[in-house]
């Protein structure tokens, strides 16, 4: 067996690529996936607007990402490898929430309710108060500020230092990058047609600003975070090639997510247009074809 092979298989058998079964993470996951699932079926067997096929499977594929983030392996590895940590969060943000937000659960975790509580949970979801506040969140720009704020914020080393040495300050860090991605990603996919313009410039700096961070982690001479000193040693890393391999990940792989966003939804945009064009000249191009 190759020598350099030695560290990783040592330190897999330490981890044990165990399943992390924290009751405070395994249970709200079971619960949302039984809840959404349980709104489907009733919605495709009493309502006429039943969810497609194609948005059951976008939340099924983003509930796997959140329990391949959060449950998995991965999480057991993150807190040795800053490296799987970025990882971790990419999966969160860049993968979990725009599958999420494509598939518009709300409906379907409403009809999950008997039919006395439907109504009263539906009513507090339509209040105008908070119907102001989700518009307000999600319009393009205070999306794409919040989720700028919350992924530079939290890299800062006292903070992400603090996340590694408290589960809860951990648990509100994975929900602050969640939370903000789904505002940011309903912005783009939901959002008003005529801020798709603006839609897609919060795609195109958000990959240059993540892309920022990514370079400054890689070229930076020292490592950031003391906490991962010793764990990246027994996997064959060293604490500063732990952290170039996490900004690299950053860098490239998730940037890339949002540029490859930016390009459909401009393609998108430019097909709608066309169409809208086509539209408005059908009526008077309709007498020549007579």
């Amino acid at each position: 067996m190759h020598a350099s092979l030695t560290p990783l298989l040592h330190a897999a058998e330490r981890v044990g690529f165990g399943w992390s079964l924290e009751p405070g993470v395994v249970i709200p996951l079971i619960v949302l996936g039984v809840w959404y699932a349980r709104g489907a079926y009733v919605m495709r067997t009493r309502s006429s607007h039943a969810p497609r096929a194609t948005a059951i499977a976008a939340f099924a594929a983003g509930w796997v990402t959140l329990l391949a983030a959060l449950v998995s392996p991965i999480d057991g590895i993150s807190e040795q490898l800053f490296s799987m940590h970025m990882v971790q969060h990419e999966l969160l943000m860049a993968l979990a929430a725009p599958l999420l937000v494509a598939a518009r659960p709300g409906p379907a975790l409403v009809w999950a309710l008997g039919p006395r509580s439907r109504p009263g949970l539906a009513r507090v979801v339509r209040a105008p108060a908070v119907r102001r506040t989700w518009r307000a969140l999600t319009q393009p720009f205070t999306a794409w500020l919040i989720q700028g704020v919350v992924i530079w914020l939290w890299h800062a080393p006292p903070l992400f230092e603090a996340a590694l040495r408290s589960d809860f300050v951990h648990a509100v860090q994975h929900l602050a990058f969640l939370g903000s991605a789904v505002a940011f990603w309903w912005s783009i996919m939901h959002g008003r047609r005529q801020a798709r313009g603006l839609a897609i410039v919060s795609l195109f700096t958000t990959a240059v600003h993540t892309g920022v961070l990514g370079a400054l982690m890689t070229f930076a001479r020292s490592p950031w975070y003391p906490a991962y000193g010793a764990g990246p040693e027994a996997w064959g890393l060293t604490p500063i090639g732990d952290q170039q391999l996490a900004g690299l990940i950053m860098w490239i792989p998730a940037s890339a997510a949002y540029l490859v966003a930016a390009l459909s939804t401009t393609y998108r945009w430019l097909h709608d247009s066309e169409w809208e064009v086509v539209d408005r000249e059908r009526p008077a191009l309709a007498p020549l074809g007579r």
